[in-house]
C-alpha cells in the first residue's frame, strides 16, 4: 500500500517521510520542484513534482491513501491559507475520493473546531483546518484525522497523551507527530476516527487503536 504525502517538504513531512522509509513503508513524496527532490532521492524516497495550489491529479497514480501535513506556513497571509490549509485539503479529499483511494490521513489542529478562541492571527488557520475537516468527514472517503496541539521542535519522545487533563499542557513536539502518522499510516484498519494528540506518557498504540 502506497501513500501519497501531501506537504512531504514540510517539517513534519520530512520526518515522517524519513521515518516511513526506515520502515519499508511505501510512500510517495509529493514536492513542489525539482529543486526540493535532492533531500529524498538521497534516502531513497519516491518523489512526484506537483503543486497543491495547480494540478495535481496525477500525483495520485499508484497510490491507495493520502496523508495531508500540508500548510501555508506562518509567514504567509489569509490568501495562501485560503488556497494550501482550505482548497488544496478539499480538493485532495475530491480526488481521493473520485480515484478510489483506501483512506485519507488529515493533519488538523487542537480545537480547529472552535477558530474564534484562537489568537486573532491564528483565526483564519484555524477557519480553514475546521472547514477542511467538516468537508473530510461528509466527503465518503474512510478517513483518520489527527489534531496535534501546539508544535515544538523537541525531539521524539514516542509518549502521548489524548487530552489536555491528561498530559497537562497543550504542545507536541513535530517529531512525536511523525510517529503518530507513521503508526497510523501502517494501522488501515483505523478509519473514520479524530485523535486528539500531545506530548504524554503513552505508547502511540494506546491511543490510536
Amino acid at each position: 500500500m502506497t501513500t501519497l504525502v501531501i506537504g512531504a517538504n514540510g517539517q513534519i513531512g520530512k520526518q515522517f517521510c524519513e521515518l516511513a522509509q526506515k520502515a519499508d513503508t511505501p510512500i510517495k513524496a509529493m514536492i513542489r520542484s525539482e529543486e526540493q527532490a535532492a533531500w529524498f532521492k538521497e534516502r531513497g524516497i519516491d518523489t512526484v513534482i506537483a503543486d497543491l495550489e495547480g494540478e495535481f491529479e496525477h500525483a495520485f497514480e499508484g497510490c491507495d491513501q493520502v496523508v495531508f501535513t500540508a500548510g501555508s506556513g506562518p509567514h504567509t497571509g489569509p490568501d495562501k491559507t485560503l488556497m494550501i490549509d482550505l482548497f488544496g485539503a478539499i480538493r485532495t479529499a475530491d480526488i481521493a475520493k473520485q480515484k478510489g483511494l483506501s483512506r485519507y490521513i488529515m493533519i488538523s489542529a487542537m480545537r480547529a473546531e472552535q477558530p474564534l478562541a484562537a489568537p486573532e492571527k491564528m483565526r483564519p488557520y484555524m477557519a480553514a483546518k475546521f472547514a477542511a475537516d467538516a468537508h473530510l468527514r461528509n466527503s465518503g472517503i474512510p478517513y483518520v484525522i489527527l489534531k496535534p496541539g501546539r508544535l515544538t521542535d523537541e525531539a521524539a519522545s514516542q509518549r502521548f497523551a489524548s487530552s489536555f487533563e491528561e498530559a497537562g499542557d497543550n504542545q507536541i513536539s513535530r517529531a512525536n507527530v511523525a510517529h503518530a502518522l507513521l503508526h497510523t499510516v501502517q494501522s488501515s484498519n483505523v478509519t473514520n476516527q479524530e485523535y486528539l494528540l500531545l506530548d504524554g506518557k503513552r505508547s502511540i498504540g494506546e491511543i490510536i487503536q
